[in-house]
């Protein structure tokens, strides 16, 4: 620090002083700052885990300051939650529009192993979502939220399979199959998104849908 003659203060720029391009990142404002902040913080999820996701790693992930987050979201806890309303949307998105996308499918292996196909190269196009969703436990102060998820999903699948069994092969005893039948489902779809993004797999979107496909698509014919 140092005294001029006229009176006024200079200090001089030191390790402390916040950078000219640090003071510009909160101008930005909150409404144009929170995708940032969930990008920032669905890659700390994928690379080291939701746990490592925090308000001090996101600003360090993105060069600002703390006030800059929290300037978007009051806490880590708002912040992931915020996350999973994003991604949750665009997992959905994915999985429904494979579900529907095999409705026209010319017969029921068809449309397994087509819907196979369309989820995985969805999965395939942008798996950092489906990283955050599938590695690691959940941290449990949002634990609820990805049981939600998977329930709103057990849902939606239960929509479209139920006429499908209906349809194709009139499933004697649906009602009480119909539960297990899903679970199964779900697991081979969890299974499936697993191997997909498992690095020591040789699997591809198109020969890893038609092998679960296919299995799964006989083991519903023969329910």
């Amino acid at each position: 620090m140092y005294e001029l003659a006229d009176g006024p203060r200079i200090i001089p720029m030191t390790a402390t002083t916040p950078s000219r391009s640090r003071a510009r990142a909160a101008h930005l404002g909150p409404e144009r700052r929170r995708p940032q902040v969930l990008d920032a913080a669905l890659a700390i999820a994928v690379r080291d885990g939701i746990g490592a996701v925090n308000v001090r790693s996101v600003a360090q992930h993105l060069g600002v300051t703390r006030p800059v987050v929290y300037a978007c979201f009051a806490d880590r806890v708002e912040m992931i939650d915020a996350l999973l309303d994003r991604e949750a949307a665009a997992l959905s998105a994915s999985v429904l529009g494979a579900l529907y996308d095999s409705g026209g499918a010319r017969d029921p292996e068809a449309a397994f192993v087509g819907g196979f196909q369309s989820l995985l190269a969805a999965v395939a196009g942008n798996p950092a979502p489906w990283r955050f969703l599938f590695e690691g436990e959940p941290d449990p102060a949002i634990s609820a939220r990805f049981r939600a998820a998977r329930a709103a999903f057990r849902q939606r699948a239960t929509d479209w399979i139920r006429p499908a069994m209906i349809h194709w092969w009139n499933t004697a005893d649906l009602d009480r199959k119909l539960p297990v039948l899903i679970e199964f489902f779900m697991a081979s779809c969890e299974s499936a998104l697993r191997s997909l993004l498992d690095p020591d797999n040789d699997w591809g979107p198109d020969d890893l849908g038609e092998f679960v496909g296919q299995a799964l698509h006989r083991a519903f014919r023969d329910a």
